[in-house]
Order: C-alpha cells, then sequence, then structure tokens
C-alpha cells in the first residue's frame, strides 16, 4: 500500500512560473488525489520566486517552493537557470528530506514515498539513497524516480541510479524507450482530475461554439516543439481548405522559437495567419474576438484558464494533439473529459482506440490527417461516437484508478528491497 507520507520532486508544478507542460499537471494532481485519500504530501517544485516558500493547498497537500533565491535570478519559468537550480537541489534536497521525512517516520516505525519526477532530479534520488543508507534509515524510504520523457536520459548515471531507486515509467512507450538504456521500469499510467468528468463549463462552451459559426475549427495546444507535428496541422490545414472546406485552426503555443517555423510554414502554404493579443483573462473577451476574426489560422497570445481550455477543447469540431512523440497524452484525455473529439499521435495513447473514441495518426503526413479531418467534416455520426465513447475512456483513467496501481506496484517494489 502507499505509505502515508508522499514526498514528489519535481521542476514543474503548480504556479505559472512552474507549469510548463505535462509534467506540472501530473504531479499536481497526483498530489492532490493523494491528499484526498488521505495522504500527507509534500510537493517540491521550483515555484514562483514572489510566492510564499511553503503554502498549504489541497487538502492533506503542502506546496514547498524550492530554489526561490535562484528562481529570483531567471525570471521567466522552473528551467530559466536549469544548471543552478539542479546544483541546488542536489546540494540541499536530499539532507532535508532524510532529516525531515524519512528520519521521523524511522522513529515511529514508518515508511515515506518518495517520488523524483524526470532527468533533473536523478541524482537527487541517487543522493537520498545514498544519506539514508548512511544513517542507517534505507528501510523507512521507498524511493521512486519516473519517467515523463526522454529528456536529459544522456545525462543520467544509470547503474546508479537503478542501484539507488525503483524506476516507473507513465506508460508502455516510455518503458521500451527506457529498455533502449538497458532499463527496465514499472508502467505506472497517469490520471485525470475526477472533476473534469462533469464535462466543459456549458456556458463558456456555448458561447465559444457560438462565436466559430458554421465555419469547421480546429484547436492546437501546446509548446512549439518538433515533437508536436505543428507541421502536419499545417499541411492538414492547407489539404482541407483546398478541397472546399473552409476550416480554420486556433492555436495557443509558447514563446519557443520554433513558431517562428510553424507559422512561415503557413504563410508558405497561403494560409492568412492573425495574432489575436488580449489583455486579462475574460473568456467573453476571447469568444467576442474569435467571432471577428476571418484568417485560416488564429494565434492566440493570453493565458488560457483551465475552464477556458476545457470549453475550447468541447466547443472545437477537433482538437489535434497529434504529436509524433507523445510518452503519455495527458491532453487527449482531458480532451475527451471535456465532450471533445481528439486527434492522437501513435506512441504513448495507450488510451486512444483509432475511430472508436478518437483519432489515431501512424504518420506525420499532413495528407493522413487531412483524410481523417475531411471524413469527420461528412459524418455527422461518427464525431458524435467518438465524443460518447471518448467520456467513457476518460472515466476509466481518473487519478482513483491510477493509485491503485501505484499501490501494487509499491508493493511489488518493497516486496523485492527486503
Amino acid at each position: 500500500m502507499i505509505p502515508h507520507h508522499v514526498a514528489i520532486l519535481s521542476f514543474e508544478g503548480p504556479d505559472r512560473y512552474a507549469s510548463i507542460g505535462g509534467l506540472a499537471t501530473r504531479v499536481t494532481q497526483l498530489a492532490r488525489a493523494l491528499g484526498a485519500a488521505g495522504h500527507e504530501v509534500e510537493l517540491f517544485f521550483v515555484g514562483d520566486p514572489h510566492a510564499e516558500p511553503i503554502e498549504q493547498s489541497d487538502p492533506g497537500v503542502t506546496l514547498r517552493r524550492w530554489s526561490q533565491w535562484v528562481s529570483s535570478q531567471h525570471p521567466r519559468n522552473a528551467y530559466d537557470g536549469e544548471a543552478a537550480k539542479i546544483h541546488d537541489w542536489e546540494f540541499s534536497l536530499p539532507a532535508w528530506i532524510v532529516d525531515r521525512l524519512i528520519a521521523p517516520a524511522h522513529a515511529r516505525g514508518e515508511r515515506v514515498l518518495v517520488i523524483c519526477e524526470e532527468w533533473q532530479t536523478a541524482n537527487v534520488a541517487i543522493a537520498i539513497d545514498r544519506t539514508a543508507r548512511e544513517r542507517g534509515l534505507r528501510g523507512a524510504l521507498t524511493l521512486i524516480w519516473n519517467a515523463n520523457n526522454t529528456y536529459g536520459f544522456e545525462k543520467i548515471h544509470w547503474p546508479t541510479l537503478t542501484r539507488a531507486a525503483a524506476v516507473t515509467a507513465v506508460s508502455k512507450y516510455m518503458k521500451f524507450e527506457l529498455l533502449q538504456w538497458g532499463v527496465h521500469a514499472l508502467v505506472i499510467p497517469n490520471g485525470i482530475d475526477h472533476a473534469l468528468l462533469e464535462g466543459a463549463d456549458p456556458e463558456r462552451t456555448a458561447a465559444l461554439r457560438a462565436a466559430f459559426g458554421t465555419r469547421p475549427t480546429y484547436v492546437k495546444v501546446g509548446r512549439f516543439d518538433p515533437d508536436k507535428n505543428w507541421l502536419q496541422a499545417i499541411d492538414a490545414l492547407a489539404e482541407v481548405r483546398a478541397g472546399g472546406i473552409d476550416a480554420r485552426l486556433i492555436v495557443r503555443g509558447g514563446k519557443e522559437p520554433y513558431g517562428d517555423v510553424v507559422f512561415g510554414r503557413a504563410r508558405d502554404r497561403q494560409l492568412e495567419v492573425c495574432r489575436l493579443d488580449y489583455e486579462g483573462t475574460d473568456w467573453r473577451e476571447l469568444a467576442e474576438r474569435l467571432s471577428v476574426v476571418e484568417s485560416a489560422v488564429v494565434h492566440v497570445r493570453a493565458f488560457l484558464d483551465e475552464a477556458t481550455l476545457y470549453a475550447l477543447y468541447a466547443a472545437a469540431d477537433v482538437v489535434l494533439a497529434n504529436s509524433g512523440k507523445e510518452p503519455f497524452g495527458l491532453v487527449g484525455l482531458e480532451v475527451m473529459a471535456a465532450g471533445g473529439v481528439v486527434v492522437c499521435g501513435a506512441t504513448g495513447e495507450e488510451y486512444a482506440e483509432p475511430f472508436v473514441n478518437a483519432i489515431v495518426c501512424d504518420t506525420g503526413d499532413g495528407r493522413e490527417l487531412a483524410t481523417y479531418l475531411r471524413a469527420l467534416s461528412e459524418d455527422g455520426r461518427l464525431a458524435e461516437e467518438l465524443r460518447a465513447n471518448g467520456m467513457q475512456t476518460a472515466a476509466r483513467y481518473t487519478w482513483s484508478n491510477a493509485l491503485e496501481s501505484l499501490s501494487r506496484k509499491i508493493a511489488y517494489v518493497e516486496a523485492i528491497a527486503k
């Protein structure tokens, strides 16, 4: 079973400063689910340097914003000044974890579960294991290092890490990636917040759908990264429009330079690009602005809160989560829970069944995606079935189910450690 006290170590977390990708969603919701299940959770992350260093958030969850003194010198995001932050974590966190969490648990005859996320924490995990052994406290520690992506794999000393911690992965795809490094991993899938199963906010969804009018509207949200198959999305839009369908694509990306490549491709394909900026976070303003934009590609440059984002998913004809390399694909499940139609890639999205609960692209060819988008435009029944089946799928991937899997795998980890 899962120990009562849990520590999660992750560069990303719930602050906007630390919310860069799916890792922030994973650790925030995992901590929340564990807290709701009665565990005492400490979430360590590289948080906003101007926020309180310690904060009680959800029931049972304590946020600990680590390395704020470094973050104050690197204001862009959690990965800004990454090397200095990694050094600070390796220097300061292991002893703190052992002294403040593991030693008291040992005195009570209990164990502490420590989950370290991604390559930045690999040496931290190694140091926690070493320090706990030196102090005779290793028996009070269940230590897991989890892989969400392949980033930084080349920087990890795998033999030392695998001796120190049990290695887990979020999908069979990531398990296969780890095998390329000679590492065997336990698969513990991600989950989604049970509250998402209530669907998107109906008022926001209706307003956005009305703003779209009768034009087929596609949405793509994510970092500007080649792995996200942005060029496939642009090429597919151009193909669909060339076939006489007046479709448009609403884009919400990041500040990555690859965005210039994406919009350059759009212009090469004769697609007009409009940049939509607005102040504040009023979803009504977003709907109003979208209702008058005529461009084929609309680049939204504004913060979208979760409620607005899920309403956008539900209102769109299709959400393009068509990554060429996706370790798990939380966005796909979120789209399903919101009641949307999602296009996935074919790597870590093991929940996606082609033409049953999702559209699945096997290639990065825009013509493949365009073929499926045209089919959706021509067959309204298919879209309805995908929405209904997607919501049923999302219900099987809540964090309560994921915690059951985590509990079973921990039992195995503790058994082989004896």
